[in-house]
């Protein structure tokens, strides 16, 4: 199924399209791992789909790349009028299409940019820590966890 995948976001060579068809790859990636998504209606918000996590929504701007950049790729974050404008979304979720990978990217650390280099298989990259990183959708911080509750029970002795 991978390659497939992989090989059917290859082949669309509409940008327009091989966006729209990464948006229902996020879409199914995000369901499998457990997020509640909606969609705004229209094309007119600075985002393509929010998800719930519990006590705040989170906007999700969804971008896909098969350009490749050396050793990675390059992933435009503009749209038809330059780099986005501040509060439109709160991540990116960048699909490197040719590595069936996907980045999530929060605002505050691509806000401004033009295009962010995504390299999947090298762990210096600057982009790397948010590599699969889906919990952050969750709204949980990566390795950390949030709390370990835990009971331990004396034996009574009579």
């Amino acid at each position: 199924m991978k390659k497939n995948r992989m090989a059917m976001g290859r082949t669309i060579k509409n940008c327009k399209k091989r966006g729209e068809w990464a948006e229902l790859v996020f879409a199914m990636r995000a369901i499998e791992r457990g997020l509640s998504l909606a969609r705004p209606w229209g094309e007119s918000s600075g985002y393509d789909f929010t998800v719930d996590q519990g006590e705040r929504i989170v906007r999700v701007q969804v971008k896909s790349t098969i350009f490749r950049e050396g050793t990675g790729y390059s992933c435009t974050l503009k749209d038809s009028k330059g780099p986005y404008k501040k509060n439109s979304f709160d991540f990116v979720a960048a699909y490197v299409i040719p590595e069936d990978v996907w980045f999530i990217l929060p605002a505050k650390k691509v806000r401004g940019m033009w295009s962010v280099g995504l390299y999947p298989k090298l762990e210096s990259s600057k982009y790397f820590g948010y590599k699969e990183a889906w919990e952050l959708l969750r709204g949980e911080t990566p390795g950390v966890t949030a709390s370990i509750q835990a009971c331990a029970e004396e034996e009574l002795r009579a």
